[in-house]
């Protein structure tokens, strides 16, 4: 609660790839679900970090369609029960969209309500110093002020946005001059030395009540057509969305609004917008290296290692990140890291599957593993959560074989039902109606041989999704 008994609302924005941490972050798996510092995941920390000063039970996280399933499984595992507190975009619209179908889903039940929006995917450091800008901010939300966190810099960063600040005003808030697009070196330099220049955090609070009003002067079209899709029964439609303009809350409000103020702060924040960022926040060796994984390291320093499985051996580097994922291995000099975006861009270009999905994907039921692929066979290991179920389904052009290699599987092929346990076996002609499920109280593993002259998804004929409801379509 706030002082004035309105309730504060954690927004966290869970939404984007995080392109620029590849390999390990990739569009089905982005860095917010990633344990990237520390044993939690990055959304999983976020949420850990708000106590005491928000309440956990208002917790609410805008995120993908594609990724609501596995976050709901992250905030569960940390105790903290999802029912109700996830918002999904059938696609991204950048963050001005996502804050408004927010904050329009809390005014559903409160009248008015501070939101405190924060990126899901960032890491702060000082949390006695978090909270009591987190207080001070509440305060200044309070008074009806739009308040953006503003990271005091302390090296010439290129890859963030500036915020200028000028006429201080209460709770150390400064009034907002102008937000400034990423620098070059020199400029961020000169911002430095200007000691008025702050770094864009993406992070802020406000009233609800005080937002929608900016809304209504500033966006008048994009919150009419949100509050009708907020209206509309049922689930938010792939084709409405995509009409919303892709557009930043900094665009869209406060670049204009006249009751923005920044907070400045200093809580040992970070994006971690590159291999380079999370590097430095890292504790190091003796030769300021960061090595995780098997690695060895021969008069190797000031370089970043990270394996996933195999052993990595590295001899007389200096100043480079080695990244290794079942898939891809990513080379490159530590202070180049900021094209890794670029390159997962011409990834998309030619068509690469690396760039979107790892070897696992995670599903609403499970996951599947890619184990080999050659030719036209291809062979998986498919986990499913307990009675969990994937989609009623056939394939024209591709036969399957199932080897439970753990639990009791459920398994529906044609108008036959047949359980089987560790060690058995099912085949599964071409062109006849399939589905698998775990009845069971524990994981069932399976490991599925594909064979074909066809093992694309445009393969697939869904008679329903993985929750039983009907599709009659091509997936």
């Amino acid at each position: 609660m706030t002082n004035k008994g309105l309730k504060a609302y954690p927004v966290l924005l869970a939404g984007g790839m995080g392109s620029r941490l590849w390999p390990i972050s990739r569009e089905l798996y982005p860095k917010q679900l990633i344990n990237l510092v520390g044993g939690d995941s990055l959304i999983q920390s976020t949420i850990k970090r708000l106590s005491p000063v928000l309440a956990e039970e208002n917790v609410r996280v805008v995120c993908g369609e594609e990724h609501y399933y596995e976050i709901a499984r992250h905030l569960e595992a940390i105790g903290m029960p999802a029912e109700g507190k996830l918002i999904a975009e059938p696609c991204g619209r950048n963050t001005a969209p996502a804050i408004l179908l927010a904050m329009l889903n809390i005014l559903k039940k409160e009248k008015d309500a501070i939101l405190v929006v924060l990126p899901a995917d960032h890491v702060i450091s000082d949390l006695p110093g978090f909270h009591e800008r987190l207080e001070t901010a509440l305060k200044l939300a309070e008074m009806n002020k739009i308040v953006t966190f503003g990271i005091r810099p302390n090296y010439p960063e290129t890859g963030y946005g500036y915020i200028e600040g000028v006429k201080k005003k209460k709770g150390d808030a400064l009034e907002i001059k102008r937000f400034v697009e990423k620098p070059d070196e020199k400029r961020a330099a000169s911002y430095i030395k200007a000691g008025n220049f702050f770094w864009n955090s993406g992070m802020f609070a406000f009233k609800a009540s005080v937002m929608m009003s900016e809304f209504r002067k500033f966006e008048p079209a994009l919150l009419e057509t949100m509050q009708k899709i907020i209206r509309s029964r049922g689930s938010i439609s792939m084709a409405q969305y995509k009409k919303l303009p892709d557009i930043s809350i900094d665009y869209a409000i406060m670049e204009k609004t006249a009751k923005g103020v920044v907070l400045p702060s200093d809580f040992g924040w970070s994006d971690i917008g590159s291999w380079k960022s999370l590097y430095n926040i890292l504790p190091k060796d003796k030769d300021r290296n960061v090595l995780e994984g098997d690695i060895i390291a021969r008069e190797t320093k000031n370089s970043f290692i990270r394996g996933e499985g195999r052993l990595i051996v590295a001899n007389g580097l200096d100043n480079i990140v080695v990244v290794e994922t079942p898939d891809t291995v990513f080379v490159s000099s530590l202070d180049k890291t900021q094209d890794v975006k670029t390159i997962v861009e011409g990834l998309k270009k030619e068509g690469r599957k690396e760039y979107k999905s790892h070897t696992t994907v995670y599903r609403p039921w499970g996951t599947y593993t890619l184990l080999e692929e050659k030719g036209n066979s291809k062979m998986k290991r498919i986990v499913i959560y307990p009675k969990a179920k994937l989609s009623l389904q056939m394939h024209y052009h591709r036969s399957e074989h199932w080897i439970v290699a753990q639990g009791t599987a459920k398994i529906t092929i044609g108008d036959k039902t047949l359980f089987l346990k560790e060690n058995q076996s099912t085949y599964i002609p071409k062109a006849t109606r399939h589905r698998l499920e775990n009845p069971g109280k524990i994981p069932l593993h399976i490991i599925e041989v594909q064979m074909g002259s066809y093992l694309e998804e445009d393969d697939i004929v869904r008679y329903d999704d993985d929750f039983g409801r009907a599709v009659s379509k091509k997936s």
